[in-house]
This record gives C-alpha cells, sequence and structure tokens, in this order.
C-alpha cells in the first residue's frame, strides 16, 4: 500500500488531507511539526511527505532536506500560505517535486501527486541507462529528476566526458516537454558572427549569402528544450542578447524587425565553474544568475571509483554484442586484475575515455578474458627510425636565428638563402614559394652575393657562405673570394692553388647573373 506523510501545524488542514488520500487508498499519518514528522518518517519509510513550509520548530524546508538524505529518497511536494518567487526557487533548488500555494485546491493537489508518482516511475527507466550508484552520482540524478519537474532553466557544471548531455536529455525526457523537440548547439563551435545566426535565425538578404530566411535554434526548439553546450565560451558581445531572450522568452531574427515568441527551457553546460569566468570579467554576472537556476554539479569518474567496475563491465558487453562496433562474435569479459587496475587510474577524461578504453580492448581482444595487456594496446607503435640521408643530399636548411635588432636586409637575405636551399637552387621554385617573379630571385641573388645554382648541386649550404656580407656596408666580400680558390702549402715551400681553374667559371657565373634588363 502507498504510504503518505502530511506535516502541518493547521490541524483544519492535517484532517482534511488525512481523510483526502484515506479515500484513495493511502497509508497516511500525520505530523503537528518537522520534528514529529521526521521521526514517523524515519519510522515508516514513505514514498510521498506533503509538508507546510512555515511551522514551529523543525520547517519544511528542514524537513524536505533530512528525508531527502535518506535512501528511500521520497517525492517532496510543498504547501505555503506566503507563497513568493524567492521561496519557490528555493524549493525547487533544493528537490521538492511541487510547490503549491494555500488555500490548496484538492483536485489540484491530487493532480500533482499523480503526476509526481508518474514522473518517479518514469525516471526509474529512464536512468537505467545512467550506469552508477555512487552518492555523488544518485545526488545529481536526484536533482535532475527535480528539475524536470518544473519549466526552470537549469545549469549543468562538469569536467568533460562526465555525461552533461544525457543529463539533459534525460531532464527533457522527464519533463511536460518530452514531445516537444529537444535540440542541442555547441557554443564554441561557432565564430560569433555565425552564432547569432545559428541561435535567433536570419532574414533573407541580413548578410552576404542569406538567399533565403532561416529560422535559429531558439525557434525550432519552441515547445521542447535548447541545450546551449559549452555556454561559457559564448562572446562577450552577443550574451546580453542571450540574455535578454531568457528574460522574455522573445528576440528578432538578423535583419528583421518582427519579434518571435518562443516556449523554450534552456539547459546550459559549461564544462569550467562560470562563477570563476564572472569574477575573471569573461562572462556577464547577470547572465549567469539567469541559467542558474536550478544548478547540477556531476562528479568526474575518479570522485565515483566504485562505479568503475560496473561502467567497465556495461562498456564490454556493449561493444561486445552484435552491431556494438566491438568484436560481435567475442563473449569478452574484463579479468579482475584489469577491473582493479582501471579502480586505480585517475581518468581525466571521465567516462568518456573509459568507454573508449574498453571499446578499444574489446576490438583488439581476441575474445575471452581481457587482462592487462589492455594498457598496451593503447601505446603508439615505436616510431621507425629516420632513413639516412644520402651523401650527396643537401642537408635540410636551418631555422633562422632571428633576433631583436636584425635589420629588414639581412631578414630578407636570410630568408631568400633559406628558400634556395630548400628548393636545391631551383629558382623557379623559389620564386613560387616566395610569391614573387623569377627576374625578382635573379637580381635578390646577384644584390645578396647567393651561390649560384652549381653550389647547391654539390652539396654546397647555404648555411656555409653565411659569412658573405650585405651590399652597402663596405665589406662586400665576391664568392670567388670566400671559399672557391684554397690555397694550400707543398712540399719545398711552394703554394698550391687547387681551385685555381674555378676562376674563370664563377666569372663566367658572374657574367650570367646580371640583372635583367
Amino acid at each position: 500500500m502507498k504510504r503518505l506523510l502530511i506535516a502541518d501545524d493547521d490541524a483544519g488542514m492535517r484532517a482534511a488531507l488525512e481523510a483526502r488520500f484515506q479515500r484513495r487508498g493511502w497509508l497516511v499519518d500525520v505530523a503537528v511539526n518537522g520534528t514529529e514528522a521526521l521521526e514517523k518518517f524515519r519510522a515508516g519509510q514513505h514514498s510521498l511527505v506533503i509538508t507546510d513550509v512555515r511551522m514551529p520548530g523543525r520547517d519544511g524546508f528542514e524537513l524536505m532536506r533530512e528525508v531527502q538524505t535518506s535512501s528511500a529518497r521520497p517525492a517532496v511536494i510543498l504547501l505555503t500560505a506566503y507563497g513568493c518567487v524567492p521561496d519557490a526557487v528555493e524549493a525547487m533548488r533544493n528537490g521538492a517535486c511541487d510547490y503549491l500555494v494555500k488555500p490548496v485546491c484538492f483536485e489540484k493537489l491530487e493532480l500533482a501527486v499523480e503526476q509526481v508518482l508518474r514522473r518517479a516511475e518514469e525516471f526509474g527507466r529512464d536512468t537505467e541507462t545512467l550506469i552508477g550508484h555512487s552518492a555523488a552520482w544518485e545526488q545529481a540524478l536526484d536533482r535532475a529528476r527535480q528539475a524536470a519537474a518544473t519549466d526552470a532553466d537549469v545549469l549543468i557544471e562538469a569536467e568533460s566526458g562526465t555525461g552533461k548531455e544525457l543529463i539533459a536529455r534525460l531532464i527533457h525526457r522527464l519533463s511536460r516537454r518530452k514531445p516537444g523537440p529537444f535540440i542541442a548547439l555547441n557554443c564554441s563551435a561557432f565564430p560569433e558572427s555565425l552564432l547569432e545566426s545559428e541561435l535567433f535565425g536570419h532574414a533573407r538578404g541580413a548578410f552576404t549569402g542569406a538567399v533565403a530566411a532561416r529560422p535559429g535554434k531558439f525557434e525550432s526548439a519552441s515547445g521542447g528544450t535548447l541545450l546551449l553546450d559549452e555556454v561559457g565560451e559564448m562572446a562577450l558581445a552577443l550574451q546580453p542578447k542571450l540574455l535578454r531572450v531568457l528574460q522574455e522568452r522573445e528576440f528578432d531574427r538578423l535583419g528583421s524587425n518582427q519579434t518571435v515568441h518562443v516556449d523554450i527551457r534552456v539547459i546550459a553546460t559549461s564544462n569550467r565553474p562560470l562563477e570563476a569566468a564572472v569574477s575573471e570579467g569573461r562572462f556577464r554576472a547577470d547572465l549567469y544568475y539567469r541559467l542558474n537556476v536550478i544548478p547540477i554539479s556531476l562528479p568526474p569518474l575518479r570522485a565515483r571509483p566504485g562505479d568503475i567496475r560496473e561502467l567497465a563491465e556495461h562498456f564490454a558487453a556493449l561493444y561486445a554484442a552484435p552491431g556494438g562496433s566491438g568484436t560481435p562474435a567475442a563473449n569478452v569479459r574484463l579479468s579482475r586484475e584489469l577491473v582493479a587496475r582501471l579502480e586505480e587510474q585517475a581518468w581525466p577524461g571521465n567516462v568518456r575515455e573509459l568507454g573508449n578504453f574498453v571499446r578499444r580492448a574489446v576490438a583488439l581482444s581476441r575474445g575471452g578474458e581481457i587482462g592487462m595487456e589492455a594498457f598496451e594496446h593503447g601505446k603508439a607503435a615505436e616510431k621507425t627510425p629516420p632513413l639516412k640521408s644520402a651523401p650527396e643530399a643537401i642537408p635540410p636548411p636551418r631555422p633562422p636565428d632571428w633576433k631583436p635588432g636584425l635589420s629588414l636586409g639581412e631578414m630578407e637575405r636570410r630568408l631568400f638563402a633559406m628558400t634556395l636551399e630548400s628548393t636545391g637552387g631551383n629558382r623557379a621554385r623559389a620564386a613560387e614559394l616566395l610569391g614573387v617573379s623569377l627576374r625578382t630571385v635573379r637580381n635578390k641573388v646577384r644584390e645578396f652575393g647567393l651561390p649560384p645554382r652549381d653550389n647547391y648541386r654539390n652539396g654546397l649550404s647555404n648555411h656555409e657562405l653565411s659569412g658573405i656580407a650585405l651590399p652597402g656596408d663596405g665589406t662586400r666580400t665576391n664568392i670567388a673570394q670566400t671559399s672557391v680558390v684554397q690555397t694550400t702549402m707543398v712540399p719545398g715551400g711552394g703554394r698550391s692553388h687547387s681551385n685555381a681553374g674555378n676562376i674563370g667559371k664563377l666569372e663566367n657565373i658572374n657574367r650570367k647573373e646580371q640583372p635583367c634588363p
């Protein structure tokens, strides 16, 4: 039999409610204040509590907080003769399933009870796929159930990979908006100019390329739920427009002066605390307060190690099943040693990282038991050692050594030298890379005294000729004076010019390098 606890200091209200619910088949207990109600709850473990807010001693808010810390987690409906918005907001934040103002219409109260019980039943079915039984996770699911009972906006703050969108979808499925659309938009995936159009839509001709009118996400989600994922990444200039639509539930499309009205619930998520962003000036305080009507915080996986085994086994069964993108025919299971090791990991990527780990282990297994070798699957393969360069290959160009005070002329010389070195002296290719004409490259080679083509082909790199001076400083050195003519001593005290035969060749090269007319 269904069991109900009624707490109210008004004797007439207690008697009326007791008689009404007893005729509906409820087993009813009554109490005159919160303290007595708590004692009876601990003795009876009721599935529903209806309590007045203002009572002598322990009030309705304190009673609600106490009963919801129990394992039974009953549904709570608050009654008050002093209805006001702050009290209603506090009630929903603290876990009330409904909030009614006296004098209470009994038909309305019975309808509220039916809705609360129906949502509780649906919540039990919908949360079967949300794995975990840790206290922090159960508390987050309870808060999601409470939020679903209202139309209030919700702010979910949690690390990436903890299931923020899953909770948002759960709230939508449990709410009266379930028949309506659920639309998600990642605010960090669009630049400011495009995000505004995505949110509010645009009229034809509103900007270049707007060849037809297009509704935005707010308009498309009317009657349902809009998820603003990573709302903290939204540009400051766009935040006042979002604030207005949250307050008024109306907006104008870009390029249009016609106001669009929407009936919508907004759920916002952030992987960083928005309160800190407000302090840093990156997020508007008024927008934060408007979004943070019902806050939900999801625990990271490291805060719920007792759920890791259940999650890992769930993922293993999911990906090993036919169509699970794992090994269809494999009857896989996780070894005790592997599960114990999984429970010791920090999992910075949270449930998403754990799921990917198990998916990889299942895909690379041959069936049967998966052991500690699963940790080896995630390591990158050893890189193949690079092939040794052939003796005649040109050494790779060195990165430029830019330093403060370097002249523009020297920077230009080094850039041309480095580019020619990388192309093996191919001036046409160097001109293409630098975005200049071939004539410019030829003139710069002459101006900077850079080596001719043959030097690159012979394996001589530019950095071996870095001592060439810029023209105009009185120290220009002809290339024939730098490295081509080498003088060595020979027995008998004579000198031998080993490269003397190259002088004529260099003179011919220099004649070829005259600037183009």
